[in-house]
């Protein structure tokens, strides 16, 4: 049973992995959802999602910087010291590499990009929170086609 359990974790991961290779360009380095998680790790966390993304479910003290409107100025001015280290995140990992990358040439030297996004850190049952700073397992889940890399938690979609 381990075994059959293991190996859907391993399926699952490659083609998490095939996803992103195909999207990414691998410009800024991932990191997982569990070393951001260890108490150690230290850093900044932008939400790399829009408004209502956010609203619904947002990693804990993750500040919102949105993706489609989003300003490397603004952001900036936040950010002091450009050697902190910093981490971004989306649903996946796939915007949050475009800000990430923005980040990078703009000489912030310590960026990652959440490996998997809040999907993955949810599927680990990490704490996510909502607009009133309160646990929630309600998270936005993007689209239809986007949410199959969602395996935990109540799937909440966009209002059309």
């Amino acid at each position: 049973m381990f075994f059959g359990i293991f190996s859907l974790s391993l399926q699952a991961q490659n083609s998490l992995d095939n996803l992103l290779k195909q999207h990414n360009k691998n410009n800024v380095p991932y990191i997982s959802v569990q070393e951001l998680a260890m108490p150690k790790t230290e850093a900044i966390i932008l939400d790399a999602r829009e408004q209502n993304e956010y609203n619904v479910s947002h990693l804990k003290n993750a500040i919102f910087i949105g993706y489609n409107h989003f300003n490397l100025q603004e952001t900036i001015s936040i950010l002091k010291d450009k050697d902190q280290p910093i981490v971004v995140y989306c649903s996946l990992g796939i915007r949050s590499e475009t800000i990430a990358n923005q980040l990078k040439k703009a000489g912030f030297t310590n960026v990652k990009n959440l490996y998997g996004g809040i999907f993955e850190w949810k599927n680990n049952n990490f704490e996510i929170y909502n607009s009133e700073e309160k646990k929630t397992d309600s998270i936005h889940a993007f689209s239809n086609a986007w949410s199959k890399w969602l395996h935990s938690g109540i799937k909440v979609y966009p209002k059309k």
